[in-house]
């Protein structure tokens, strides 16, 4: 019982320390905002973008990728 526990705990241990290497991607705007909803305006803001042909390289964390998919029809996106 006792060895069941440590090895256990050994590997919450190890999934506690080991870090998740997220992949990045390549987010560039390539339509306007103008005459699109305030929210995709303000998600487009939240992405860094702002002007057409703007790029930014982010991880893609779940939250991002909500993102990219709401105002998908406004960006690119390439993985790095």
């Amino acid at each position: 019982m006792h060895l069941q526990l440590h090895r256990t705990e050994e590997f919450l241990y190890l999934k506690y320390l080991t870090v998740k290497m997220m992949a990045k991607v390549r987010i560039s705007q390539v339509r306007s905002t103008i005459g699109r909803p305030e929210r995709q305006k303000r998600t487009i803001k939240a992405l860094g973008l702002g002007r057409i042909d703007k790029v930014v390289e982010v991880e893609l964390t779940p939250q991002i990728s909500g993102m990219i998919d709401k105002v998908s029809h406004l960006v690119s996106v390439t993985e790095v």
